[in-house]
């Protein structure tokens, strides 16, 4: 989706500021917010596209403002809500108020070893790939109005197809709950100057992992 989340690329944000040692978290509740995110994961309450889908949904002023970790304790809530796992008011009290819906997996010790592998998103392939490595694609211009892993500044570029990493969940349509729908991902690279335009270091070269849907010949 388009939104203020998609910052690849824009200008007026000045630099990034790197902390020197900066600590894993900078409150004890961001690890615990970490910590509930990943065990929901586990549970399988909702998958990491829903998180991000959440991320992006909400308010720029919000957005902006938010520290990382926020945003991410605003998006569980968020899909707390919308999934039925908790009211409102639940929320509010800091506590259960009605019986709560079932998780697909009970939170255990588990957890610590499971739920801190990453999961893998590979699927069967639903038919042959359209594209192999050393063909020139371009992105499409696409502007939708729910999640999308095609960043904003790599639309209607042209690349080239570096890799093909086989099938896998495709984003767009988990994040809207319209199943796996597995699709095609490629690693496809550009010319620096072909996404920043001619002032961008011609020695420097972007790669972006795409699906399928997102690319057509060039």
């Amino acid at each position: 989706m388009d939104g203020v989340h998609d910052m690849g690329g824009m200008d007026g944000f000045g630099k990034v500021e790197v902390e020197k040692n900066e600590p894993p978290f900078h409150a004890p509740w961001e690890g615990r917010v970490l910590a509930m995110q990943r065990g929901m994961g586990y549970a399988g309450a909702w998958h990491i596209d829903h998180s991000r889908f959440a991320q992006e949904k909400l308010p720029p002023v919000t957005y902006l403002s938010a520290s990382y970790y926020q945003r991410w304790a605003l998006a569980m809530e968020s899909n707390v809500l919308e999934r039925g796992y908790a009211t409102a008011e639940e929320l509010k009290a800091g506590h259960a108020l009605t019986p709560g819906l079932p998780l697909k997996r009970k939170l255990t010790t588990a957890v610590v070893a499971d739920g801190l592998t990453r999961s893998s998103f590979y699927r069967q392939q639903q038919g042959p790939a359209r594209f192999k490595p050393g063909d020139r694609v371009r992105t499409k211009n696409i502007h939708p109005k729910t999640h999308t892993r095609l960043p904003r500044y790599a639309r209607g570029k042209v690349g080239v197809v570096e890799l093909c990493h086989g099938c896998h969940m495709f984003p767009d349509s988990v994040a809207t709950d319209r199943g796996d729908n597995p699709q095609w991902l490629y690693t496809v690279v550009f010319e620096s100057q072909e996404l920043w335009g001619p002032d961008a270091d011609p020695t420097l070269k972007i790669s972006i992992d795409a699906f399928e849907p997102y690319l057509d010949p060039a």
